[in-house]
């Protein structure tokens, strides 16, 4: 079960991330989760938004590059450990965590990551092993209402 991440190319550059933000906003696009990775040139920009779909449209008709990548979105318990024990559990499983991030919502005490892997079947099974929650396109919808 994986959700779709958008990932955008941008030039680094002052005012290129306010004039994308901008172009969501007045498609009324809600952004989720993200991530910034840059060089000295560009940037890419991981996005977690509502509407997927919509947002490669708008993105794209826009001039901008991007592309959808499937990723893990994992609930675990907000204490100190629920991440190690996961994260033990896929390297056992010898698979890989090529890049991962956190976000947020108005739950308590439940934590929210993204995972990149090299193996999403493997690590969808490890982490059921493991009593993850593993989180589809529309369970996001709803931690957000």
């Amino acid at each position: 079960m994986t959700i779709n991440q958008i990932s955008v190319f941008l030039e680094n550059k002052p005012g290129q991330l306010a004039e994308f933000v901008r172009l969501l906003e007045q498609n009324q696009i809600d952004i989720r989760a993200l991530s910034i990775a840059e060089t000295r040139d560009f940037g890419i920009l991981r996005l977690i938004v509502d509407d997927p779909y919509k947002t490669v449209s708008v993105v794209k008709e826009s001039g901008y590059i991007c592309s959808v990548t499937p990723v893990l979105a994992i609930a675990l318990p907000d204490r100190p450990g629920s991440l190690v024990k996961l994260l033990g559990a896929l390297g056992e499983g010898r698979v890989n965590v090529e890049y991962m991030y956190a976000f947020i919502t108005r739950k308590k005490d439940v934590a929210y990551m993204v995972l990149q892997v090299d193996d999403a079947e493997q690590a969808t099974r490890i982490l059921i092993q493991n009593q993850a929650n593993i989180l589809s396109q529309d369970d996001l919808a709803t931690l957000f209402m």
